[in-house]
Order: structure tokens, then sequence, then C-alpha cells
């Protein structure tokens, strides 16, 4: 191709991939409708922090465990707001509340394996705001399908990635754009996150085994511990590389390249159950193929490198292990601490942060802060909500988008796929087939949301 037709041709599918990322000409919605596909506890989380808000409304509710939806129901009384339509009885009476013609939003917190095919149907649906709980799914052709629909659609899909708020990560994301690290140039972050007993959970019945799982179990434990038994990769990547991306303008100037993946050997599940159950329970005998540690090594177009950790099968405290590298300095939040050449007092000590962490505190937790309080997991909740329901209101693009929860979320198959192929180095699929080039990163680039 002439180099003039493919700059004439760029810049057409620019415009065209720009169609649902651009702010509308209709007038604001004074109210969003929300349905809610999911209402186990993550699914009550988000709840509650809607029904906190005076510019939303719950108009229908799906689940197929009556006890969650009458937990759900309760808290909506206590809130003192109307009582939503109920959809249950059936793994897809979730289609039902896709009919109604009432909804501006769908927000989606069910297993990760319903993530896909829902925020799919709710597109063709015609819902042109869909919000899903990481991650985005479970195969590489989960991914490219939710990308193709939602630009089929012209509509917007947000991964609920709250960690990009983490107050501490945007105020060190502050500090990379204004230049303390200099160029930046490694990454490291993770998942690494005792969930044995999440894993685990006989719930409120003593009856049960403690180290119950599957139809008999609790909450995840019915579903997120069969991921542990049939896959092995990094299986929960997005809280790590989500702040890591937006530093480094993935999907925006900038793009993942390829990675590889290792697994450790597989002992700290069946360890947990001969402790907590003894050699003879049943489920002593299940072979787990989750590695306990899967570390991974990530390419980026502009040079950089990343390393994530996922670590959910051993005793250890919670650590997403943030590591911000520049040509002039670097952060660590597993020691609270950093350095900067010229800046800190000495060469050779680790300076505490926090001071830096208040002075570049983020403009929009310098607005929020007071609304965050008890939004949960310290605050990160009430933003990645309010992002999303703002973004309906005022029918602009959300701040996280389609191709930004493929990119994250990809991780997870192309990282089985390196495990599979003996720790080869794959290649990283460009979703945004070559906009990359292009867009421009307007993540929390100012206080508005």
């Amino acid at each position: 191709m002439k180099r003039r037709e493919f700059v004439k041709n760029s810049a057409l599918a620019a415009a065209g991939i720009a169609v649902f990322q651009s702010a509308s000409s209709f007038a604001p919605t004074p109210k969003v409708r929300i349905g809610i596909i999911g209402t186990g506890l993550r699914g009550q989380s988000h709840i509650e922090n809607i029904l906190r808000r005076s510019d939303t409304d719950i108009v229908a509710i799906c689940d197929v465990d009556d006890l969650m939806l009458q937990w759900t129901t309760d808290m909506i009384k206590k809130a003192g707001k109307p009582i939503p339509q109920i959809f249950k009885g059936d793994p897809h009476a979730y289609r039902k509340l896709l009919e109604l013609k009432n909804l501006d939003a769908v927000l989606i917190a069910t297993p990760w394996e319903w993530h896909a095919p829902m925020v799919i149907e709710s597109l063709q649906a015609g819902i042109k705001y869909v919000a899903t709980e990481v991650v985005l799914g479970i195969t590489m052709e989960d991914h490219w399908n939710v990308v193709r629909e939602a630009e089929k659609q012209k509509a917007n899909v947000m991964m609920m990635e709250n960690v990009c708020y983490r107050r501490d990560v945007m105020a060190v994301m502050n500090m990379a754009r204004q230049g303390l690290f200099g160029e930046l140039i490694h990454m490291q972050a993770g998942y690494q996150h005792d969930l044995r007993d999440v894993k685990f959970n006989n719930g409120r019945d003593p009856k049960n085994s403690p180290v119950e799982f599957g139809p008999k179990a609790f909450s995840e434990a019915r579903w997120r511990t069969n991921h542990s038994v049939y896959r092995n990769g990094d299986l929960y990547p997005t809280h790590g590389i989500g702040p890591v991306a937006e530093m480094l303008d993935i999907n925006h100037g900038n793009r993942f390249l390829s990675l590889s993946s290792f697994a450790t050997k597989s002992r700290g599940l069946h360890n947990y159950i001969v402790e907590k159950g003894g050699a003879a329970n049943p489920n002593a005998k299940v072979l787990f193929k989750l590695g306990d540690i899967v570390t991974t090594h990530i390419k980026c177009a502009n040079g950089e490198t990343i390393l994530l950790q996922h670590d959910t099968n051993s005793p250890r405290p919670y650590s997403l292990g943030f590591r911000v590298q520049g040509t002039k300095g670097l952060w660590m939040d597993v020691n609270k601490s950093l350095y900067i050449e010229g800046t800190s007092k000495t060469e050779d000590e680790w300076e505490l942060a926090q001071p830096y962490l208040d002075k570049y505190d983020h403009p929009l937790w310098q607005r929020w802060s007071k609304e965050t309080e008890g939004a949960g997991h310290g605050g990160m909740d009430f933003f990645v909500m309010h992002a999303f329901i703002e973004s309906v209101k005022r029918k602009v693009a959300t701040p996280m988008d389609v191709y930004d929860a493929a990119a994250w979320s990809a991780i997870t198959p192309l990282s089985e796929m390196s495990v599979d192929l003996g720790n080869q180095t794959v290649e990283f699929p460009d979703f945004t087939s070559g906009q990359w080039m292009y867009r421009k990163n307007e993540f929390a680039i100012t206080d508005e949301f």
C-alpha cells in the first residue's frame, strides 16, 4: 500500500474507532437506570455503592441464588429505595432482564466464565454501557468477540478494575507523569493474596467440611476453585496490570508485544486441605493444576518490561507488589519507600514514600476523598463506580474501555498458553488494530470525574 493510502485508511479507521469513544450530542441523563446481573458478595458491594448515590435507580436484578437475592433486596429496602424487578430461577434468566426497555446500563458481577457471553448479549440487546467485574473472558476468542461486538454496536464496555484508583497508586502515577522518576523503564506488580479460605469456604453450615468447594460450598468457592483445578497461568492479572498499563500508556501510544510465563509446582491448596480437613478428606485427592506462584514477563512496544506475579495459594500477607522504576529513581509499595536521584538525601538508603504521596496526591482524591469513606477497598470502589456512572450520565466514553479490558485480561489465556508451551514467548495481539499509535491516554488527566 502506498504511504498516502495508508495514512488515509488509518485516519478513517481512527475516526470509526472513536465513534463510541467521543462525547455525545444528546442531553445528559439525569438518572442512570441500571440492571444488575449477579448479586453475590461482590455484586452486593457494587449495589451498596450505587445505593449511596442520588443519580441512580436499580431497576432490575438477576441471580440464580435466592439467598443472595434476598440479601440484596434487604439492602435496597434498608436504603429506602424501591425494590427492583427480579429475574431468577434459570442460569439464563438474565436474558429476560436484557429485554427491558428502560435500561441505561448493565453491571455484571457473576462467575468469570459468564462475563464474556453476558457482555456480548447485553451489547446485542442494545445496551450502550456495560460494566463487568474482572476478568473479561476465559479464552482469547472471548476477548476478541467482546471487542468486535463493542465496535459493531458502538458501545462502551468497562471492566471495573478498581486498583487503578488506589490512592497511593494514583499519587505515584501523578509523580510519574510529572517526570519525577525520569523515563519509565521497568514495572512490577501482581496479585499476591492468600485466597485459600476463599477457595474453600463452607459458609454457615458447620456440618460441611472446612475445605469444601463446588456446589456444596458458599459464594466464590462454588466456582472459583475449579479454575485452580483445571488451569495453570496468571488467573487474575488485572489488579496489577491495570495501574501499570495506565502509567505506560498501553493502548495509547504503547502496547504489549509479547509475554512468557513460568509456574511453580502446585502444593499450597493440597497442603491446606490436609491441614484443615485431614488426609482422608475426598478433596485431598484432587490434583490442582495451578502453580502456587506464576511469574509473567511482558515486553512493551516502547521498550519497557513488566514483571507480574500471581500468588493466591500460599500463606502470605496481601500485597500487589508494585514497583515503578525510571531512569531517575523508583517507588516500591512493599517497603512503602522510594528513591529519586538528586532528591533523596542519601544514595544508599530508601526514603519513606508517604511525604511524596501526600504532596502529589491525585486531584481526584483531593476532590472526592470525603465521598470515598466507607466505599470499600479503601475508597477505590467509589471511584470505579463513579467513573462508570458519570460516563453513562454524560454519554461519553468510559475512562477504561473495551481495549483496556481485553489487553489486561488477555494476559490470563496467553500465560496459560506460554506455560503449556514450556514457557515459550507468545505474541500479544493488538486489539486496537493499530490504533494504539494514535490514541491519547486521558485516564485521570483531570479531576472532572
